[in-house]
């Protein structure tokens, strides 16, 4: 089993930042976080689960959703199981919850919810004007 635990959340300002941790722990089929693919969907009030952003197992590839491209950085950090998501330049309708989530298979990106094996609970971003 793998357990993700997210931190970081918080209140922001439009224009602010802030730095998203997700912590992972556990295994899966003998595969442990550094063979993970990692990803940050975020879902709203009312709306849909919306994907951010992924990164493959190695961090050498990473992807985006448009809506936070050139503002959202994802990183990795193997040695310390974590994976980032670093938000600049926060709107008001990037406020969520986010929620990371581990890909055990193949370690590649994955845009899609189904592509995912494990999810945290979630860490609330609230962006006020």
């Amino acid at each position: 089993q793998v357990q993700l635990v997210e931190s970081g959340g918080g209140l922001v300002q439009t224009g602010g930042s802030l730095t998203l941790s997700c912590l992972a722990s556990g295994s899966a089929s003998g595969r442990t976080f550094s063979s993970f693919a990692m990803g940050w969907f975020r879902q709203a009030p009312g709306k849909e689960r919306e994907f951010v952003a992924s990164i493959s197992y190695t961090g050498g590839s990473t992807l985006y959703a448009d809506s936070v491209k050139d503002r959202f950085t994802i990183s990795r950090d193997n040695a310390k199981n974590t994976v980032y998501l670093q938000m600049n330049s926060l709107k008001l309708e990037d406020t969520a919850v986010y929620v990371c989530a581990a890909e055990t298979l193949f370690g590649v990106l994955v845009s899609t919810p189904v592509g995912y094996d494990y999810w945290g609970q979630g860490t609330q971003v609230t962006v006020s004007s």
